[in-house]
């Protein structure tokens, strides 16, 4: 079971008893054994569990659309698909009836356009937030419908608009529901579906997007040109149909994350090793993709554990993933390619072509109309190049979004009318390529519950760096030098994306493998703990680290037992005091997972793993040098809330076992000696009773009189049950205490093994100490 959290009201002494005890048929651990069978199980399953995610490495063998939607059928295509469609509506308004609208509420072009960022923002603001409130439960289909019942009554009330701050506050609100299309549709339709047919899903749903530009438009002929009526009819009809579209998705269910995926490459590790029974596994708790191990409480209801990441976590999580980072300027240029392009094309129409809005909102229908089926033949295509190797649809997308920077050249600068529509039906064509393409690499490289999380920040980074940037660059450069060379001076940006969207193709398949390997080696340990085995309490996984380009942890494995005592060996730099870093949470690794007592802690922010029991010292910097001894120790019992007696408790057990910092309690910390320094550091342990307290450089620069005190009283932290590790540079002080030794050197682990075996490998001797000290202990 995973460990619980500790309330404030509880004394911290009562920490060790929340966690299980060991079963009483627990054998040794071998963890050498453990982490070999991990990794076979993450080998054995990688390709059955690439074919289960629809990565087979053949184009042939896809079955048809309707055989691969199965039992779901093509509802929540069509449903989603109704409710993104009428969410353009709005939108179309806004470009072609923007000049009259200008005119009629006395709004300048440059305010209108502000207007837009305004709405840019609301649609910011909304994307994370959302993605927040459906993060746990089933609420995406609830979401996505009474979003879209917002977007129908704020596009009808447009039409009953007087002024200027009206359109506002309706185009606020329209921005928050649109939200809704950019974090939750797409990860609701990805689960909703089998991965065999998801890019051709996301490209229907695209195609949605285009027909909702194409009858946007013609609408709005019929209704302004045909019928001779005003833009507040439009705004008036269009709001019903939204409605119309509303009420059709009323029937629309979550089926949670991952039911189509990850949830079978779980019951294929499970059959694999022979525990599907629920004999065997009935008792093991629900597992999700963080890693962590739920219970089930006294009702049967499952009890979330404390290792489950948070909203804000999870975002870390999702900013680590390599191919999520190379798709930032894929996913501004889609955001420059929406809004703020249309914004500044429709007035170009108007200046160079004088188009009026019959002109306008037939040239919309037209290249919109010209995207549908680029769209539809990218469903089949993209499905087949992503099934042989996702990278390769990426370069595929890469160079289709390089026809876009040509498209929009041609469409600028041509005198010629037809070749000017050529041009940016190019750019249409290509562009609504974009977006299935990178929902589905976007949505495969994290695990399914944080699709919304990677959603919504794919969506922020469009509508703020795409949409706000490209409508500075627009502002800037057309108010100098014209609106046609603004739109020209656009194609820069967008070159950049289809750049990245080209190189992104070699990181793809290996972060989609990372996903595989994280869900795998989670089931792997839940199966181990239906066995009854025992696992290490910590256990770190081929962890790699990074400070920005430089990288400093290398595929370590470190493993550390129940009131084991363990020393970390090597010389400066060699990535010793980095790896505690992680273990405490306060670097978080760039590959790799950290388990603690079988729970993935590996995002987990540091104050939470301060109470599951993790505390760590670090070297020379433990104590608040302008405060008081006593301070310094009531400081430490911070996490312990308003529980005084447990503070007390602990503060007196540090003064009896360091008289010295008794005798000096109200001097100021800086006053101490490096020696007393050390011992009030120590006092955090006997406050916080931690499981696993990791000491980092005990003994630099210490007398050897005051190393011997500290570890002696390390020994008697260690005796309450604490697991030691010891960070160290002296191997006579190292082996003195612990029972286990790591040595690393350059980010590696280069032995590891009882601590006394080290003496008999003079070449890591070496590393450690000068070559006299070597041979001397030789």
């Amino acid at each position: 079971m995973a460990p619980e959290t500790r309330k404030p009201a509880k004394a911290a002494a009562s920490r060790k008893a929340k966690t299980d005890p060991k079963p009483k048929t627990a054998a040794p651990v071998d963890e050498g054994q453990i982490i070999d069978d991990l990794d076979e199980g993450r080998l054995r399953m990688r390709g059955r569990a690439r074919a289960i995610l629809g990565i087979t490495g053949e184009e042939t063998g896809r079955p048809s659309m309707l055989a691969a939607a199965g039992t779901v059928g093509w509802y929540p295509v069509i449903a989603l698909g109704l409710l993104v469609l009428v969410d353009q509506f709005q939108d179309c308004l806004l470009l072609i009836l923007g000049p009259e609208i200008s005119q009629t509420l006395g709004i300048s072009k440059g305010l209108l356009a502000f207007l837009g960022i305004l709405k840019t923002f609301t649609v910011m603001a909304a994307t994370l937030p959302l993605a927040a409130y459906v993060q746990r439960g089933r609420r995406r289909a609830m979401t996505a419908t009474a979003t879209g019942l917002a977007f129908a009554l704020a596009t009808m009330l447009c039409a009953f608009v007087a002024n200027l701050w009206g359109l506002l506050g309706l185009l606020v609100v329209n921005g928050a529901s649109s939200g809704s299309t950019l974090s939750v549709h797409p990860s609701l339709l990805v689960d909703s579906y089998p991965p065999e047919a998801r890019v051709r899903v996301l490209s229907l749903y695209r195609a949605a997007v285009a027909v909702g530009t194409v009858v946007a438009p013609l609408l709005i002929v019929v209704v302004t040109v045909a019928a001779d009526l005003t833009w507040r009819t439009a705004f008036l009809v269009l709001g019903l149909v939204s409605l119309a579209a509303v009420i059709v998705s009323i029937r629309l269910r979550d089926h949670g994350y991952g039911a189509l995926d990850t949830d079978e490459i779980r019951r294929e590790v499970r059959a694999q090793s022979d525990t599907s029974d629920t004999s065997d596994t009935g008792d093991t708790g629900d597992t999700d993709d963080t890693g962590a191990v739920g219970r089930l409480g006294e009702d049967g209801e499952a009890v979330h554990p404390a290792t489950e990441l948070g909203f804000f976590e999870i975002i870390q999580r999702v900013l680590l993933v390599p191919t999520f980072v190379r798709l930032v300027a894929a996913w501004a240029a889609v955001g420059m390619l929406s809004f703020p392009f249309y914004t500044y094309l429709f007035f170009y129409l108007d200046n160079r072509w004088n188009m009026g809005v019959e002109g306008r909102s037939l040239f919309l229908a037209l290249i919109a109309l010209v995207s549908i089926p680029c769209v539809l033949a990218f469903g089949s295509l993209g499905e087949g190049l992503y099934r042989r190797d996702p990278g390769r649809m990426m370069r595929l997308v890469g160079l289709t979004t390089g026809l876009i920077v040509i498209g929009l050249v041609v469409g600028v600068e041509s005198p010629i009318f037809v070749v000017m529509i050529l041009g940016f039906a190019v750019v249409s064509g290509a562009a609504a390529v974009l977006a299935p393409a990178l929902y589905m690499v976007t949505l495969s490289v994290v695990p399914p519950t944080m699709r919304p999380h990677a959603a919504g920040l794919a969506g922020l980074i469009a509508a703020g760096a795409g949409s706000i940037g490209g409508l500075l660059i627009l502002s800037s450069i057309g108010g100098r030098y014209g609106t046609g060379n603004a739109l020209v001076v656009l194609a820069l940006p967008i070159a950049l994306g289809a750049w990245t969207l080209y190189r992104a193709g070699a990181q793809t398949t290996a972060d989609i493998d990372h996903v595989i390997d994280d869900v795998v080696e989670h089931e792997e340990i839940a199966v181990l703990r239906s066995q009854h085995r025992h696992l290490p309490m910590l256990a770190c996984r081929h962890i790699e680290f990074a400070y920005g380009q430089l990288q400093v942890l290398f595929d370590v494995d470190f493993t550390v037992d129940e009131g084991e005592r363990v020393a970390l060996l090597g010389t400066n730099g060699a990535g010793k005091s980095t790896l505690l870093r992680v273990v405490s949470g306060l670097g978080l690794p760039s590959r790799g997972a950290v388990h603690f007592q079988g729970a993935d802690i590996t995002y987990l922010d540091a104050e939470r793993r301060l109470d599951l029991g993790i505390t760590q010292i670090p070297g020379g910097r433990a104590i608040f040098g302008p405060l008081s001894v006593a301070d310094n120790l009531r400081v430490y019992g911070h996490s312990l809330g308003r529980d005084r007696k447990s503070l007390q408790r602990g503060i007196d057990a540090t003064f009896e076992a360091f008289p010295r910092l008794d005798e000096r309690r109200n001097q100021l910390a800086t006053s101490l000696s490096g020696g007393e320094q050390q011992m009030l550091a120590l006092g955090k342990a006997f406050i916080l009773q931690p499981q696993l307290l990791l000491i980092d450089e005990l003994s630099l620069g210490l007398a050897p009189k005051i190393v011997g005190e500290l570890l002696a009283m390390v020994r008697r932290i260690n005796e309450t049950g604490t697991a030691i590790v010891l960070v160290e540079q002296s191997l006579n002080i190292a082996l003195s205490i612990v029972d286990h030794a790591y040595f690393m050197e350059k980010g590696e682990i280069r032995f590891d093994g009882p601590a006394p075996d080290l003496l008999g490998r003079p070449d890591l001797l070496r590393s450690v100490f000068l070559e006299g000290a070597a041979k001397g202990l030789g």
